[in-house]
Parts: structure tokens; sequence; C-alpha cells
């Protein structure tokens, strides 16, 4: 009786409380207000609403949103777009009820601080200022703090874009958002979504081979995104914050398949579909784009985690691209073709690592062993422009999947199990105990990668990557003077166990003094830059940067200068250091703040 009458109660309380509003996912197509005489109107409100960033029936979580007055709450909030020389006229009413708001990005740009203007409950606020300098920005809100964290459980983020006069605008803009909170000592349920939705409910972009497709990816939130472009390399043309915003140089683009964008960086990039089929667009961090990306993450059972429907093995900031073939579309014709062997094993338990697995490359008549492992995998020594088929045997008791990271291919061998490919033809999960042979051609010479593509976490932690170098035709590969450094994780317990070339040590490497070194780096832990650095005693030495992601720096950024450098996960660089005398010297691999580093010792003689 007592709990009858409790619900009874509860029905009374909160039968006059109106639902909350629902969330409409915001595509950035069309500007918010109105502009008029070279100035532009807009009135934001904040308030409450139910989110939805999965599907519009599954799970919700309620935050604090913008929306324009008199229309629906957006998750991202409604795009301001504007010409250069216009005036925005901006009013922000705030409705909650406990917490204060504080505003910043909408002042004049470029801004040399950051300035928040402060909306406390239930008030509103009128800011004026001329929009400023063309480029890509963002404004934000936190709630009840000046503490940029906590906007990770509201959604008060929106893109702003100023156009040069006269300038196209029919080019896409996409917002990464994320919410988390912990929920008890061990859940901590996310949503991780881009312009409002989490894959596999993100919207498709399509376009035709020959396409030009012109982007503004921004970062509205406060985590790192290493965004990775599956097939194809992008023109990195600008990057930005919510303050400033930096052209580069147009002449002399830097070309690459992964970019780091910093928490509230904005990025303009720009990419040609040149080859049909099924493509990917997403943050190269593996906790941003497993199942455990869901705002109820699924039970991790093994069909889940290795189904080959990729609306169950991925999730998060994921956007999917479809290129249609267009008319006379005819596949290139391939001869001569080198074939190579691969195979997946597992091997007795090593570290701190559950499992040992390991790519094996078959380098005689004779397959390798079933329980040799080699972590990193073996590295693949390719040639420019030579069409190399290379059999994927996965001799493992579960399926895996191969993505050739950097490579441009054709979309079915580019290893994401139910989307590569196009049409009714899509790549399949390798399942255990069977093959795929992968049809690569490689139109660059560079340093790339290969890994898993399938419960990455575990896979990847486990061994299941490894580095590709492509050289020019007729040259060989010289290991006395081409150095291979893979970085990865043992074990996916979070900080990391670092390991370069499959090992936290090794024996001290041999150089010849005055001779030009490539070094070839990679990242492919499943989290966490890595700086990599050349010193001798405290003294940091010089290198000149070669590459990133296996494509030619431009000529303003392959200068001589400090041996130290940056690299987010997934993504390669290359550098060419030569020992200026003999001596001793260290390389150092790791995170320097964390104290986590690998440390090589350089005997130069």
């Amino acid at each position: 009786m007592p709990r009858l009458f409790a619900a009874a109660l509860a029905a009374t309380l909160f039968a006059h409380v109106p639902p909350l509003p629902i969330v409409h996912p915001n595509d950035n197509r069309a500007p918010a207000g109105h502009l008029r005489g070279g100035v532009l109107t807009l009135r934001l409100v904040v308030a409450m609403a139910r989110w939805y960033p999965e599907a519009t029936d599954g799970p919700y979580t309620d935050v604090a949103v913008f929306s324009e007055e008199g229309h629906a709450p957006q998750v991202p909030g409604p795009l301001i777009r504007v010409p250069t020389g216009t005036t925005i006229d901006v009013t922000v009413r705030n409705t909650l009820t406990d917490s204060t708001i504080y505003l910043h990005g909408f002042t004049t740009k470029p801004a040399a601080a950051n300035d928040s203007v402060a909306v406390p409950p239930g008030e509103t606020r009128t800011i004026r200022f001329a929009a400023g300098r063309a480029g890509t920005y963002l404004y934000f809100a936190t709630a009840g703090t000046v503490n940029y964290d906590i906007r990770e459980r509201e959604q008060l983020t929106g893109a702003f874009v100023i156009d040069e006069l006269g300038a196209r605008t029919d080019d896409r803009i996409f917002v990464m958002d994320v919410w988390g909170e912990p929920k008890d000592s061990v859940t901590y349920p996310n949503a991780l979504a881009i312009n409002g939705k989490s894959w596999p409910y993100t919207e498709r972009i399509t376009a035709t081979v020959g396409d030009s497709l012109r982007w503004r990816v921004i970062n509205g939130t406060v985590r790192n995104h290493p965004m990775h472009l599956h097939g194809f390399y992008f023109k990195v043309q600008a990057h930005g914050t919510f303050l400033r915003d930096s052209m580069l140089p147009a002449a002399e683009p830097r070309l690459v398949v992964t970019e780091d964008m910093n928490a509230g960086e904005t990025m303009r990039m720009a990419w040609q579909a040149s080859r049909p089929g099924n493509w990917l667009f997403h943050c190269h961090i593996t906790f941003h784009v497993t199942p455990d990306a869901r705002l109820e993450p699924p039970l991790q059972t093994a069909h889940a985690v290795h189904s080959p429907d990729p609306r169950t093995h991925m999730a998060g900031l994921v956007l999917g691209i479809q290129v249609k073939p267009g008319r006379g579309w005819v596949e290139p014709p391939r001869q001569n073709t080198r074939r190579m062997h691969l195979f997946v094993d597992e091997g007795p338990r090593r570290t701190h690592s559950p499992r040992s697995l390991g790519f094996v490359l078959q380098r005689d008549a004779t397959p390798p062993a079933p329980d040799s492992v080699e972590i990193p995998g073996s590295v693949l020594v390719l040639t420019q422009n030579e069409p190399t088929d290379i059999t994927v045997v996965n001799r493992l008791a579960e399926a895996t999947a191969i993505h050739w990271h950097g490579i441009e291919l054709e979309s079915f061998s580019d290893g994401v199990a139910g989307w590569s490919g196009r049409d009714a033809r899509l790549a399949p999960v390798v399942a255990a105990r069977d093959s795929f042979t992968a049809r690569l051609t490689l139109p660059r010479a560079g340093t790339f990668m290969y890994h898993t593509h399938l419960d990455d976490l575990e896979q990847i932690t486990s061994g299941l990557y490894g580095a590709i170098v492509v050289l020019e035709p007729g040259r060989k590969f010289d290991p006395s003077t081409d150095h291979v450094f893979v970085v990865g994780w043992d074990g996916p317990a979070d900080p990391p166990n670092l390991v370069v070339n499959g090992a936290t040590t090794s024996a001290p490497l041999e150089l010849a003094a005055g001779v030009p070194h490539r070094f070839r780096f990679v990242n492919i832990g499943p989290a966490q830059r890595v700086v990599f650095a050349v010193r001798r005693d405290s003294t940091v030495l010089t290198w000149r940067p070669l590459a990133k992601d296996g494509a030619d720096l431009p000529p303003y950024d392959a200068v001589v200068g400090p041996a130290r450098r940056r690299v987010a996960v997934g993504e390669t660089f290359d550098a060419e250091f030569t020992p200026p005398a003999a001596g001793e010297y260290l390389l150092t691999m790791g995170r320097p703040r964390d104290q986590m580093l690998y440390k090589l010792r350089l005997i130069v003689r």
C-alpha cells in the first residue's frame, strides 16, 4: 500500500511538468538568424532538452543545449554563418534555473583573448560585435562554471563561419560533440557525435568520382581527435580555434590522411573523390569508435565485436562516405602482379597483454609456424606502382579484418568488414581459418601502416599492427640507414604500457657519423600522442622533416629544425637525421609529461 501511495503521489507531482523538447540534429546547412543591411540578428536560448544521439527511439540523455528562439533545440547549436563586414547582434536567454552560463567566442575575429560573458539563470544578455576576418570558428558556453571540462555534460557548442565576400558557401560543416558522465565507479556511459548523431546514425556523405569535396571540421569537445580519411589524401587548408584562424599556403598544400585536432580546434580541408566505393572519415582513437562509444554499450560478446555488420562493430565519431562510379568509370587494369602471403597467428602470452597476436609474412616456400608471432607485424617492403596482392590467412579462432592505413586503393580491399566495397559487393570479415586477398597498387613512396579493423581494442593491443615501407622502383631497403620505429600498446590498460617495435627496451642502434639516416615513426596505439626526439645529453639536436603519412612535406615544412616531433595515433612521420659527430646520442619516444619514455641509445661511430 505505501508503494502504491508513493507512485500515486509522484504521478500527481509531475503531472504538470511539461516534457522536455527533443533535440534535432543540426547538419549545418542552414544559417540561423536574419541578415539584413549587413547586420545579423540572432536570438538564442539555452535550455534543457532530450537528446537522442543514436536512434530516435534509442537511449537518450537530458542536456543543456542552444536553440534559435522559436525553433527546436539543436546539437550542435544553430549555425552562425555570415560574410565579412557583417555586424552580429546576438541575444542569449538563459532558461536554466540553477546555473549561470558563460558565453565564449562571441567577439570580433581574430581575438587576442577569451572574454567570456556571464548570463545568470533567467536572464538575457545582448552582444553586438563586428564579425571580423574570414575563417572557421566556434562558439560555446559552459554552464555553472568557467571550467571547460564541464562541457562534456552539456552540448553548448556551435559552428561560427565567416566567409569572404562572394565566396562559395556550399561546403560542408561537421561539428564533433562528446557527452559523458560517470554513472558509478565502473560505468562511464558516453555519446560521441558528428552533427548530433553517432555512427551508424551519422549522415551518409554521397559523391561521384571526380567530385571535389570541401569540408570544415570543428572539434567542439575538450579532447583531441586525430581525424583519419580512408583511401584518400586530403589537403589541410587552414587551422583555427574559436579565437583565430590561419590559412596555410595554397600553392603548396600539406597532404595527410590523418590530422590531429586539439580541443576546440577547427580545420578546413579538401579532397578529390577519385575512386568509387564506401569509405570512412573517423577519429582514430579506438575508444571513440568502438561499440563502447555508445550511450548504452552492448554486451561485449564475441558475436558483437567480431560481427561482419559495421553497425555493430563500430560506433561514435564515424562518417560514412559513398562515392558513385559515375558514367564511363572503368577499373584500372592490373598486370605483373606481385603476390605475398601474410599470416595472422597467436602465440604464447608475453607480457602485459592477455594475448599475443601478430602478422607474420611468409618469406620463402614454407609458411611460418602457426604459433609464430611478430610484434609489430612483419615490415612490408613494397614497390611504388607495382600491383601487389596480399593474401591474409587468418589462423586465429576468431574473425579479423585488415585496414591498409594511408593507402590509396580500391574500396573492397580497404578492410572495413561489411562496409568497404560498393553496392552488393562488400568486404567480408576474414573469418577464422579463412583468408582474404587485398589488391594494392601504391602510387607513392613513403611510410604507411596496416592494422586490424575489428575488435580493435583487444586485437591492436595484442599486436595486430605493422609498418609498410614503399620504395621507388629500383631502390632497396637498407636497414643500416633506414630505421622503422612502431609505437603500440602492450595490453589495453590506460595509462598504457608503451612498446616500441614490440619491446620496452632494445640494444643500442649503431649509426655512421656524417651519413644521412631515415627515421620512420609510426604511432598505432589505441590512443595517446607520442613525442619523438633525438638528444645528446640535455640538448635536442636537429633533423630535416621529410614526410607525414607517406606524403612528402611541402618545402616550407621540410627544413632543418629541432629533432622533436609529436605524432598522433594513426599518423606516420619521416625525418632525416645526420649524426654530426661520433659519440653517444639518445632517441626518446613516449609521453614526457607522464615520464613514459622509451629510450634508445644511438652509438655513432
